[in-house]
């Protein structure tokens, strides 16, 4: 797992391809479902404290999700399904 620069844009992507709601993502994480609404309405990578961002990506990715491209060029996220 390779902390990367991770938009808004994926973060609400990759959880809507997991069908999770705010809330299913802020308790996978242990982020508050406020600080998920801002990041993922945030232009570009949201500023962030305390390794929220991290703890969100790492949860997504944990999930199955792979962050793919940079902020600056055409960022997106490719889906590994689980294997049951």
């Amino acid at each position: 797992m390779q902390d990367i620069e991770v938009t808004g844009y994926q973060i609400r992507a990759a959880r809507g391809a997991l069908n999770w709601s705010v809330g299913d993502l802020a308790e996978q994480c242990g982020v508050g479902t406020a600080t998920i609404v801002r990041y993922e309405t945030s232009v570009g990578v949201p500023a962030t404290r305390m390794g929220n961002l991290r703890k969100i990506q790492r949860a997504l990715e944990a999930a199955g999700i792979e962050f793919i491209g940079s902020p600056d060029d055409a960022p997106g996220i490719r889906i590994h399904p689980s294997p049951n």
